[in-house]
């Protein structure tokens, strides 16, 4: 199969996504699998590749037809919104946010009109975004949003180590209220079918109680009881190889040792505290995080998107500390389902 056109959205400008997006680009195994463009601003990659040091060719395009993929140089969709002048790394700005909204929005339109195969996308301050006066809670909805996608889920992704979300972006009253009985059904669902898109045959999914010890037969909660089992037990009348509800501090370290091929997490922190936990790590020594890694995909939408499971790190913007491991992951993750979609196609 010919390389997947990648559309790589530069994030806000003055995080830490162009510096990695610009680290995961120089890497032959990346550029061996892809053809990575950049949706933003050339000005500010130029900017960036300084600091990184690359060897790389910014070139400045108008068109996806125009790109030209030698490995030395890094095509950049230019937007030209946001004037040249000095970056300001690490601070919060709403003419940042707006240009990270609007390379977001143009990145959508490029894969729905076909023009790109899969979109990757760095981290962008949420701030900052709403400051510009987009009233989103973050990148999945936005995709939700502008691709029109009623039904969608958040995946986590390291390896054999996947989570998705009932809930995310909301306050974990009501998050609560969420854990109901047809959305907790159509995640294991959304969970299912992503597996199967990753090549895994026929997936074992463990669902996550919402109370401690999963209420412990009705003594700590209603939810299991109530909306928790019986979806598990629909589902399992669907075919699915599913297990739950399951005290999350014992179905994570089985999920982590690969018995369940994806989890389903009730909640935002329910999810991300163990993902995390997993993925990433501090070095005491040198200060600064040694190990970055996981990405996030949007599930149900009709173009792909794969993210770097990390936020902004303002505080070391601009300095050339930051790790490009998820950035690398979520392209390479892009890179799987491209090739599935081709395959089911």
């Amino acid at each position: 199969m010919k390389k997947p056109v990648i559309g790589i959205t530069m994030g806000d400008p003055a995080g830490i996504g162009p510096e990695i997006i610009l680290k995961a680009c120089t890497d032959p195994e990346v550029r061996a699998i892809c053809n990575p463009v950049v949706i933003g601003e050339t000005w500010v990659l130029e900017a960036s590749n300084q600091t990184v040091g690359s060897d790389l060719e910014i070139r400045s395009i108008t068109k996806i037809a125009e790109a030209d993929f030698a490995f030395n140089i890094l095509n950049v969709f230019d937007l030209n919104v946001l004037p040249e002048a000095p970056l300001e790394y690490g601070v919060v700005k709403a003419e940042y946010g707006n240009l990270a909204f609007e390379v977001i929005r143009k990145t959508i339109e490029l894969a729905m009109e076909g023009e790109i195969d899969a979109t990757v996308t760095a981290p962008i301050h949420k701030e900052a975004l709403n400051l510009a006066g987009h009233q989103f809670a973050g990148h999945t909805e936005i995709y939700a949003h502008y691709t029109d996608t009623a039904k969608y889920a958040m995946m986590l992704a390291e390896e054999h180590f996947r989570i998705v979300h009932v809930s995310t972006h909301v306050s974990l009253r009501q998050a609560c209220d969420l854990v109901r009985k047809p959305r907790i059904l159509e995640t294991i669902e959304l969970a299912h079918h992503a597996c199967r898109q990753l090549g895994i045959e026929s997936p074992r999914i463990g669902v996550a109680g919402l109370n401690p010890h999963a209420s412990d037969g009705g003594l700590f909660g209603y939810e299991e009881t109530e909306e928790i089992i019986p979806a598990v037990n629909e589902a399992l009348e669907k075919g699915y190889q599913v297990e739950g509800p399951l005290p999350p501090d014992t179905m994570y370290p089985k999920a982590a040792g690969g018995f369940y091929d994806c989890c389903v997490a009730m909640y935002h922190d329910q999810g991300h505290i163990p993902f995390k936990v997993l993925g990433f790590s501090w070095d005491n020594d040198t200060n600064k995080m040694k190990k970055v890694k996981g990405v996030n995909i949007t599930l149900g939408l009709p173009i792909i998107r794969v993210s770097v499971d990390h936020g902004t790190a303002m505080e070391i913007a601009g300095k050339n500390m930051a790790s490009p491991d998820a950035m690398r992951l979520s392209l390479e993750y892009a890179v799987r389902f491209c090739q599935q979609r081709k395959l089911v196609a």
